[in-house]
């Protein structure tokens, strides 16, 4: 249950900042917030991360169905004590909808966040990132490995 609470509030978060973006902005329009370094930039996104793919609007919407579908099945199959596998899994499917919801309803994905050096991003996108550097980081560093390498600690004699 707390996967559904987490991905419905990235969900939530995305799309509320999203529509307060559309009705205070127009696309192309930025906001120097610190100037040049930080600006919220209205970009209507019609790819994935750095544009690649673009206009594939079905394609990145199956992509999300699957992931979501995928998600359901395999979520309660992780044992407990992996907490930031599902944390990552939760913020994952939160961040793959909300950009699913704008590619439903108008085949683009609504971005803002602009550092000047990095392609402009999103709330989910910022879920999707560290989703991912969670799951990654729970797969290589499962719990409990690291107890169960070492040992007795190297207290006993030679």
């Amino acid at each position: 249950m707390p996967i559904v609470i987490l991905a419905l509030a990235v969900i939530a978060l995305d799309q509320v900042s999203k529509a307060y973006l559309q009705a205070n902005m127009v696309p192309g329009a930025s906001v120097p917030v610190i100037p040049g370094i930080f600006h919220i930039t209205y970009v209507l996104n019609p790819g994935a991360a750095f544009g690649i793919l673009e206009h594939q609007r079905w394609f990145f919407v199956a992509v999300a169905l699957l992931l979501v579908a995928v998600i359901v099945y395999l979520y309660p199959r992780i044992p407990a004590g992996y907490g930031l596998l599902r944390l990552g899994i939760a913020l994952q499917t939160g961040g793959a909808a909300g950009n699913a919801i704008d590619r439903l309803k108008t085949g683009y994905v609504v971005d803002f966040f602009d550092f000047r050096v990095w392609p402009v991003f999103n709330v989910a996108d910022m879920a999707i990132v560290g989703g991912v550097a969670l799951i990654v980081y729970s797969i290589l560093f499962p719990p409990g490995k690291g107890k169960a390498d070492e040992g007795d600690g190297g207290d006993a004699p030679d």
